[in-house]
């Protein structure tokens, strides 16, 4: 629904430029009507058709069905006096908003059949009047028939693009409290035994080492040992923590994608035979950053996802038909794209997105050489 202060619909389809013209042509229709009477009589409608759609948009229940029932009324009434058929297309706006089926299907019905025979029965009594306005008329018609499915369908749309969004973040915070439980677990598993092995074998060293210099030194030996073992099961641990790996990243990407209703081309081979370990889980986060964007803002009906692995670079290369860049600026707002940029800076890999042909290109590059220091290398 709309914030109280909003009285023109968004995202109808419509600029707001012709809300406002829809707001004054009525004034336009009622000086035309040769009667005080007549022109009073519009302006009490129209006042009070604006402040029953704006009702509308705040109530629930019975209130919110005689409010547009009031409207419905007052639209009719308006068509049949002056002529003024449009006042339907607010209705029909605002009864898209209605997510009820048993409702909004009622409602749609009535608003159609009474806006039909209204406008039928105007052809009649003001005949001249439709018949200078007829392309308008059939227009308003029209949107009256669809305008309150696709507003229907776009809301249960994005409802479900944020429950999908919401559900996606509560598995990973769920996969992260796992992983750092498993790590917890052996961590100590690994390390506390031998710690308190060395911390013991330590302070009788420290005491021998006065009595007996021979058994301290022993027991230094032990604890030497202790460490190296230790450090060896840790270097192990290390290593066996596998990050994320692009075919696993690929199959969750196809799922959300498939949820989103949005079509999946891959090109090129995702098992990878040049890429470090590490640049393959920094390109897979940010291949699943870029998925994410196309399912929240672009629209499509299909992604392409290119994938060149070469002994020089890495190059991924997501593709949609979706709005196009110039319509996605919400895309630069917040972490996502900063953090895309972030993670392939560190492994000196570049991030370009641009448009060709009303398509939107995310280019992700990454060379496969990465200098190490000579302490990681030891590691």
């Amino acid at each position: 629904m709309q914030s109280w202060y909003n009285i023109f619909p968004k995202n109808a389809g419509l600029s707001i430029y012709v809300w406002i013209i829809f707001c004054i042509l009525p004034f336009y229709f009622i000086f035309k009507s040769s009667t005080l009477f007549e022109i009073i009589l519009g302006f009490l409608m129209i006042l009070l058709f604006f402040i029953a759609y704006r009702l509308s948009f705040i109530s629930k229940g019975w209130l919110l069905y005689f409010w547009v029932g009031l409207q419905i009324v007052i639209s009719v009434t308006m068509t049949l006096m002056y002529g003024f058929v449009y006042f339907a297309l607010f209705l029909a706006f605002f009864i898209g908003n209605i997510q009820r089926k048993l409702g909004f299907f009622m409602l749609y019905g009535v608003h159609l059949l009474t806006t039909i025979v209204g406008v039928s029965v105007s052809f009649y009594i003001k005949s001249e009047l439709f018949f200078t306005q007829f392309p308008f008329i059939v227009i308003s018609v029209i949107g009256v028939i669809l305008m309150p499915f696709n507003t229907y369908n776009r809301i249960k749309r994005e409802k479900l693009e944020d429950q999908l969004e919401d559900a996606n973040l509560r598995i990973s915070q769920l996969m992260i409290n796992e992983e750092r439980q498993r790590i917890a677990r052996d961590l100590h598993d690994t390390l506390g035994q031998k710690l308190s092995l060395i911390g013991l074998k330590s302070d009788l060293a420290g005491k021998l080492i006065t009595v007996n210099p021979e058994s301290a030194k022993s027991e230094m030996i032990d604890v030497q040992q202790t460490a190296r073992t230790a450090l060896k099961e840790v270097r192990e641990l290390v290593s066996n923590m596998r990050g994320t790996k692009l075919d696993e990243e690929l199959v969750h990407i196809e799922q959300i994608l498939k949820a989103a209703q949005i079509d999946l081309v891959l090109e090129g081979n995702k098992e990878l035979t040049n890429t470090p370990l590490l640049v393959e889980n920094v390109v897979s986060m940010c291949l699943k950053e870029a998925v994410t964007n196309v399912v929240k803002h672009s629209r499509a009906s299909s992604c392409n996802v290119l994938i060149k692995d070469t002994p020089k670079e890495l190059q991924v290369k997501v593709q949609d038909d979706g709005v196009g860049i110039k319509e996605r600026t919400d895309i630069f707002k917040g972490n996502g794209l900063r953090g895309m940029r972030e993670r392939l800076e560190f492994v000196n890999g570049s991030l370009d997105i641009v448009t060709v042909n009303g398509t939107t290109i995310v280019d992700i590059r990454v060379p496969n050489v990465i200098l190490q220091t000579k302490e990681e290398e030891l590691l």
